[in-house]
């Protein structure tokens, strides 16, 4: 049974012949269905988060549709009630409409009519449902862990690293490959620092050309330049008493980086067409997706300057060495997707699951989530990724247990054969597993090691 038909239509009708057929054609339709004769009785199957819906007649003995509307909305706001009546007219549709109704049947209607409109009603209630209870999760997980989602070592680690470096003034130089959110890491430990209440200021250094830069991070006086009409506060102005992060600071220009150095060494900077030291206090976040100390070995980054960031290290592992959050992840994101485009939130299968674990990732968190938004707008087929992992692996993954494991085990010894151009010492080293249980291993899911020798 689907998620969506678990959820019960509620029909209160008081009209017997009417409430038996529509009965009927709900019931040939696949819903599961609850009909009562009056409010009184149908009353006792609300509470808040029930998984119903409710298809309710106006025109009723006792307490009326449109009086039992108000009542429902106040126990469960986003509860779907469609009222039918058999005497509506459109001031009196429009009328349920702005009292919360999520829509209106006229008597008489198609079979097809309630259908779609109580088939619609329900894939809104999942979707409600499901959000609620990613909001309970998430409640559930404490701080930082309702942020840095992830149950694996790599992001245990993660969290600690940041919380420990969160209270103290020291900058902190992220590592991590793109998508692996060194954004977040660093509004993480802006919101669980002492600056919390003063402006997180990001800049992209990526691509800024040297005199943009500089008038980014420093500012300039009016007239400095041509265009430079008026003053403007730079970055460094803008963070102070907060956080300034400097994203993908392997590209910041090499004249900038001699500035920003001094400025780091002196805590204050001038305005470009100004002799004035202005005095900040903001803590430096910077990111990089390269290493900035082979990068000042081979000159292509100011050494100075990367021990001047290198206080404190925080390096995110790329997903495919924490593939025991992708599940969780998914998850996450096929529900915030659900939520943004206002779609049901689908299920994957475990072959889809598999597929996710086995993928190698190489945009990381953020391809994941690009894959749920797809996953949600229906563009993808039983096959979530384009495999990665070779010909072999393209065939359909199997659905039970311990297929899974051997397609999951399978995906992570390719992965490391092919990083290590098929060494098997290398190989096992890097799985910290003996020589010969990997060769045992190989044998067992038909590996040939030598494939990737070439590769």
């Amino acid at each position: 049974m689907s998620e969506t038909a678990a959820i019960r239509v509620l029909l209160v009708e008081d009209d017997e012949d009417v409430r038996i057929s529509t009965t009927q054609v709900l019931t040939l339709a696949g819903f599961e269905v609850d009909a009562f004769a009056s409010v009184e009785r149908a009353r006792p199957q609300i509470s808040y988060g029930v998984r119903a819906i409710v298809v309710c007649d106006v025109r009723l003995p006792g307490v009326s549709g449109n009086e039992w509307l108000l009542e429902l909305h106040e126990a469960d706001p986003e509860l779907p009630v469609i009222l039918v009546t058999g005497h509506g007219h459109i001031a009196m549709a429009v009328q349920a409409m702005r009292e919360g109704a999520y829509d209106f049947i006229e008597k008489p209607f198609s079979s097809e009519r309630l259908v779609a409109t109580v088939r619609h009603a329900m894939e809104r209630r999942q979707l409600t449902l499901q959000v609620r209870a990613l909001h309970a999760a998430l409640e559930n997980w404490q701080g930082i862990q309702a942020a840095l989602i992830g149950r694996s070592m790599q992001m245990q680690q993660v969290r600690r690293t940041v919380m420990t470096l969160a209270g103290t003034s020291a900058d902190v130089l992220i590592y991590g490959e793109t998508g692996t959110g060194k954004e977040l890491v660093a509004r993480c430990l802006h919101d669980h620092s002492e600056r919390r209440s003063q402006h997180f200021v990001p800049l992209n250094c990526g691509g800024l050309p040297e005199a943009l830069a500089e008038s980014e991070l420093f500012g300039h006086e009016a007239g400095a330049f041509t265009g430079a009409n008026r003053v403007r506060v730079g970055k460094f102005e803008y963070a102070n008493g907060g956080t300034l992060f400097l994203d993908e600071i392997e590209s910041m220009p090499m004249a900038v980086q001699i500035k920003l150095l001094r400025a780091l060494q002196e805590r204050s900077i001038e305005r470009i067409g100004s002799n004035r030291a202005i005095p900040f206090d903001c803590r430096v976040v910077a990111a990089s997706k390269e290493d900035l100390k082979e990068m000042s070995d081979r000159q292509k980054f100011r050494a100075d300057l990367y021990y001047r960031l290198g206080v404190a290290f925080i390096e995110l592992p790329p997903l495919r060495e924490r593939r025991e959050d992708i599940p969780l992840l998914f998850e996450h994101f096929t529900l915030l997707a659900a939520a943004r485009y206002e779609r049901p939130a689908p299920i994957p299968s475990g072959a889809q699951v598999a597929d996710l674990m086995a993928y190698a990732w190489p945009g990381n968190v953020r391809e994941l989530r690009n894959v749920a938004d797809r996953f949600v707008l229906g563009l993808l087929g039983e096959r979530l990724t384009q495999t990665r992992l070779g010909a072999e692996e393209m065939s359909p993954l199997p659905r039970g247990l311990p297929q899974q494991v051997e397609a999951f085990e399978r995906a992570v010894i390719v992965e490391a054969l092919r990083r290590h151009q098929g060494d098997q010492p290398a190989t096992a080293s890097a799985l910290a597993i003996a020589r010969q249980t990997l060769h045992d291993k190989l044998r067992k899911l038909g590996i040939a090691a030598d494939e990737f020798k070439s590769q």
